[in-house]
């Protein structure tokens, strides 16, 4: 194919790759895995705050993508919406477990502190620290509110296409995203 007759080849749409991975097209798969790859990284790390979790993220959203490839619609003929929403469950799925294991951790015996270095580092980076008390702001959020915050703030889907994936009115989305934005900046100021 090519764009009116002038030999350059048209890009397939996420639409037209989604349906031909559906009927078992690995290279239509691998074509929106490197199309989508680094947003859903950005999204996942925006999301945790950590490079090892965001690639975690990244690698078990795309394995959902392909199980459920058949099943998936697509919001204005893009993927993003959707793998944004699979990574943003997944780490709060993740979130859950680990504050269900650091719960755990708490009951048994204090262990003989040991300094290590690791620590005196990870102490440095003021940028991550800023990042997850952020994430831990939006984490606090009401649901709806923390939604269109991880899609259209962490996520940087436009507020139209935020509202087809939730389906509400776009007018929803702006209203929450204001409320949101009032509610982060009143949590930070705090701390």
């Amino acid at each position: 194919m090519d764009e009116a007759g002038l030999g350059v080849p048209v890009a397939a749409g996420d639409g037209e790759l989604w349906s031909r991975a559906a009927a078992g097209d690995q290279h239509a798969f691998t074509e929106l895995f490197e199309r989508h790859a680094q947003a859903v990284w950005n999204h996942a790390y925006r999301l945790t705050g950590s490079w090892s979790a965001a690639e975690d993220l990244t690698s078990n959203t795309f394995l959902i993508a392909w199980r459920k490839r058949r099943d998936v619609t697509l919001v204005h003929d893009s993927a993003l919406p959707w793998l944004y929403t699979v990574a943003g469950n997944l780490a709060r799925s993740e979130h859950r477990g680990a504050s269900r294991r650091l719960r755990l951790l708490r009951r048994l015996p204090e262990p003989r502190a040991v300094s290590d270095h690791a620590d005196s580092v990870a102490e440095q980076l003021d940028g991550e620290a800023r990042l997850r008390s952020v994430l831990d702001a939006v984490r606090n959020l009401p649901r709806a509110q923390r939604q269109v915050v991880e899609l259209c703030l962490l996520g940087d889907l436009s507020t139209a296409d935020a509202a087809a994936l939730l389906e509400v009115a776009e007018v929803t989305v702006r209203s929450h995203l204001s409320r949101a934005r009032a509610h982060l900046r009143a949590l930070l100021e705090e701390k």
